[in-house]
């Protein structure tokens, strides 16, 4: 009975154990492939000009030309439309009644 018992333990840690190394070899495996995806990313940065280099040329660019969308103006065209955004000129020109 002792005997019997002590081979169906051998029996299940030998196929544990053969499930164990298919587990670590996948995990290295997987870590090797993560490893040199992240080594290509280094290459590529590394290749890559400096990204304030490109956003002062990119800024240049945008702030040279005028938005299309958007009219020229020198001022405002209405001029009594700003009366509207400066507030009262003097104390009696308000009426408002805030509490």
């Amino acid at each position: 009975m002792q005997s019997e018992s002590s081979e169906e333990v051998r029996s299940v840690a030998g196929a544990t154990d053969t499930r164990g190394k298919h587990r670590i070899s996948a995990e290295l495996k997987r870590l090797e492939q993560e490893t040199r995806f992240l080594e290509e990313e280094l290459e590529q940065l590394d290749k890559m000009e400096k990204a304030s280099a490109a956003c002062k040329e990119m800024l240049t660019n945008v702030e040279a030309k005028p938005d299309p969308l958007l009219p020229l103006t020198n001022g405002p065209t209405n001029p009594t439309w700003d009366r509207w955004f400066e507030g009262p000129q003097d104390s009696s020109g308000c009426r408002c009644w805030i509490l």
